[in-house]
């Protein structure tokens, strides 16, 4: 690289890009109401988890 344009320019950084998981793993609702104990408050608990949870997922792409 030339130094002197690197000065006078400056230099970008740039994200790299990710690749796709491969782990193939879909996520279901259903993963987020094991564990509970089946109460009307336990199942809105786990559906606020796997809406912030499919919300995560489009961010990463």
């Amino acid at each position: 690289m030339d130094i002197n344009k690197i000065l006078t320019e400056g230099m970008v950084f740039k994200k790299a890009k990710q690749e796709p998981s491969k782990d193939g793993k879909k996520i279901k609702f259903s993963d987020f109401l094991k564990g509970t104990h089946g109460s009307d408050s336990a199942k809105k608990k786990a559906e606020y988890k796997y809406k912030r949870a499919m919300r995560n997922k489009k961010n990463r792409g």
